[in-house]
């Protein structure tokens, strides 16, 4: 019997997937429990469908990824802290605060974790920081420190 799973079945397949599973096992198991349903046209019509419509919506994600991505690219953000004679800093600056920053002066709202920064900027200058905007888009964005 073909069965269309619902949910991930440990043994089975993935949701979405269609599998043949013996009649006994859809009857008692999968149906109640709703973990799949029958694989009749209508419903693998539908299944079709489910899977286009997420496809165009991660192309979308990842369309509008590379547009931000290219704008970061073009940004500056501007900090300001404190330092000693040498150029370095009294602290560091850790990428939440970029985040925050680049929220207040350009509007972008950004997540701290998707800004890739191995260690906080310690020093004054200009500093270039990756930026994961989606699985498959990275992008670099400006970090310009001043003297307070």
């Amino acid at each position: 019997m073909k069965v269309i799973l619902l949910k991930d079945v440990k043994g089975q397949g993935k949701k979405g997937d269609i599998k043949e599973v013996s009649e006994g096992y859809a009857t008692n198991f999968l149906f109640p429990k709703q973990l799949a349903a029958a694989a009749n046209e209508t419903a693998v019509k539908m299944l079709n469908n489910q899977k286009k419509a997420e496809q165009r919506k991660k192309d979308e994600e990842k369309a509008d990824a590379v547009e931000l991505g290219k704008k970061l690219e073009t940004l500056t953000v501007e900090l300001k802290a404190k330092s000693g004679k040498d150029g370095r800093l009294f602290g560091a600056i850790p990428s939440k605060q970029v985040a925050e920053e680049l929220e207040k002066q350009q509007q972008i709202k950004l997540d701290k974790r998707k800004i890739l920064m191995e260690e906080p900027i310690r020093t004054l200058g200009v500093t270039e920081v990756g930026v994961k905007l989606h699985p498959e888009v990275t992008s670099k964005l400006k970090v310009h420190v001043a003297e307070e």
